[in-house]
């Protein structure tokens, strides 16, 4: 068993049969996948996996060599670290540091905890704003919240993507963020 120590990168994306993105798994079992042969290296990471016998290029993109049929939800699940990456890690109201979530219709008003109604705001904005909403206040939000869509989302969640990943998840590398 080659030596598994953890890596720059520490995950790998697998991949289905038919290319298709299935989920991020550790450079550790993304190894065990390739030496079982259950899966095939795509894309080589950062450095070597070295053991008594031979040598192994960090996985970076494997394939499964099997096609396995996974049923997908059809709705991303509500996280903190979800609506901070979603908004830029920026406060809706002033575009300064997010520190907290704003429900921008208050639920003490009948406003529900989803996609649509929850931003990421800085701890003076969301004291400033406590239970009114923006246009009581006078603000507008910078940009209308949504729920986030794409193959990028339902396989990394909030996860930042390896640039290496960018053929496989349909999505732009250049600005790192998973805003869709």
């Amino acid at each position: 068993m080659p030596d598994i120590r953890p890596a720059r990168v520490s995950g790998a994306l697998v991949l289905n049969a038919t290319y298709e993105p299935l989920c991020v798994v550790s450079v550790r079992r993304a190894t065990i996948l390739v030496l079982t042969s259950k899966a095939v290296c795509v894309a080589d990471g950062e450095g070597i996996l070295h053991s008594a016998m031979n040598e192994l290029p960090v996985p970076s993109v494997v394939r499964l060599t099997r096609y396995v049929r996974v049923p997908y939800r059809t709705h991303i699940g509500l996280s903190r670290r979800g609506i901070f990456a979603r908004d830029g890690w920026r406060c809706a109201y002033c575009r300064g540091p997010a520190e907290t979530i704003d429900h921008v219709m208050p639920r003490s008003r009948g406003g529900r905890h989803a996609w649509d109604n929850v931003v990421a705001a800085c701890a003076r904005c969301n004291h400033t704003k406590g239970d009114k909403t923006p246009a009581e206040l006078g603000w507008r939000l910078l940009a209308s919240p949504h729920a986030p869509k794409g193959v990028a989302w339902r396989v990394l969640g909030h996860r930042t993507p390896d640039p290496r990943w960018a053929d496989w998840l349909d999505m732009p590398m250049d600005s790192q963020q998973l805003a869709a």
